[in-house]
């Protein structure tokens, strides 16, 4: 019979105490799942993207399994950007508080000598980018020697921007015996290369995407001319329970003019994409995460791995061209179990790409009521409620 909750799994008092103390209790689907099989020391792989709980379960086995007492680094997990991995290890050093265990974070865009001088100490888990992780094997300061464990976490991720060789530069310089785990939102043939080539008997945990971070959330889209869209989106706004919200955009130039006619509307509005440098965008998420500023208007690739609590709403301001983009979108949203509302704006040229979103989830998106339509039926009005 599956474990329901930590305290039925094989686990040391330590990393219970740490659990209990950050309120883990329930497992998730992703950790009833794939925890046990880790804790054995199978290959695993998990099928989840960031909001479901995938980082306990690979962290959880990670840390268990650890030895502190042995100098070098013994766990080793590749994220896709800077801000998952900060996320990523800042999480594990919480699971492995009276472990004993030291967890550190590398990436780009920060002194790599501070880094350097960190992994002089003691650690344990490096978590890190690709591009960083390579930098510092070059300069030999960071053997892979002993690593036991790797995790490639949002894989599909770091397959998309171009990680490939990246990633099997640094697999092909770890110790064959090591255990390895794969968590994707998405398993695709490039995801499963990976798999087959590196991965030994891997036990597959895979959660039909269209079930992922969804169950606690409230859907709902309006169709509506695109001229109407930013009356719309006021008016949603203006709801007395959207308290924090991520309005997606398809591109930065539409996110920055989206941004500008908003904040001439009086919100607290910021935006966040691509071209904004590493400083500007640590500061906005900053602000966003601190209460700030109640908005941020991004695009989905500068969103990539946020991990902020307390977003209300999701609002699709564009549909996007991929389907599965639309489920890493509203992931923002409804996290570790609580709940959340997920709104698109549908222009009548987007009606086909958000017909092919609604073919992949097995949830219901219900339509938004609306103060009045047109002659011809057309939606051309802000929305009236959406409850």
């Amino acid at each position: 019979m599956q474990a329901q909750s930590f305290k039925e799994l094989p686990l040391s008092e330590g990393i219970l105490k740490s659990l209990t103390e950050i309120g883990f209790d329930t497992l998730f689907p992703i950790q009833a799942q794939a925890i046990m099989p880790l804790l054995e020391g199978k290959d695993v792989i998990g099928q989840a993207q960031t909001g479901t709980g995938k980082t306990a379960a690979f962290g959880v086995p990670m840390i268990q399994q650890l030895n502190p007492n042995v100098r070098g680094v013994q766990g080793l997990i590749l994220a896709p950007t800077r801000e998952l991995a900060v996320q990523v290890a800042d999480n594990l050093s919480k699971f492995g508080k009276y472990a004993k265990i030291r967890v550190l974070p590398v990436y780009g865009g920060e002194s790599i000598n501070k880094q350097i001088h960190a992994l002089k100490g003691n650690i344990h888990i490096v978590v890190g980018t690709p591009g960083r992780i390579i930098d510092l094997i070059k300069r030999n300061v960071l053997s892979l020697a002993s690593v036991k464990f790797v995790v490639l976490d949002e894989a599909d991720r770091m397959l998309d921007m171009g990680f490939l060789e990246d990633v099997e530069f640094i697999l092909y310089r770890t110790p064959r015996d090591r255990q390895t785990s794969l968590f994707s939102a998405t398993i695709d043939q490039q995801v499963m290369r990976i798999c087959n080539k590196y991965m030994k008997n891997p036990e597959q945990i895979l959660v039909s995407k269209d079930e992922i971070a969804v169950t606690h959330m409230k859907q709902f889209y309006t169709v509506i001319n695109q001229h109407g869209k930013f009356d719309a989106l006021c008016d949603i706004l203006r709801q007395d329970d959207v308290e924090k919200a991520i309005i997606f955009c398809r591109t930065r130039r539409d996110t920055s003019r989206l941004t500008s006619q908003m904040y001439k509307k009086g919100f607290r509005v910021q935006a966040l994409h691509a071209g904004f440098t590493q400083a500007q965008r640590d500061r906005a998420i900053n602000d966003f995460k601190t209460g700030q500023l109640s908005l941020l208007v991004a695009t989905d690739v500068a969103a990539r791995g946020l991990d902020i609590q307390g977003i209300t709403h999701i609002i699709n301001y564009d549909v996007p061209n991929d389907p599965p983009v639309y489920f890493h979108r509203i992931g923002r949203t409804a996290r570790k179990g609580t709940t959340g509302t997920a709104i698109t704006l549908v222009s009548y040229g987007e009606l086909n790409n958000f017909n092919n979103i609604k073919a992949l989830t097995k949830t219901r998106i219900e339509e938004l009521t609306t103060k009045n339509k047109d002659k011809q039926g057309n939606d051309d009005s802000p929305i009236q409620s959406f409850y």
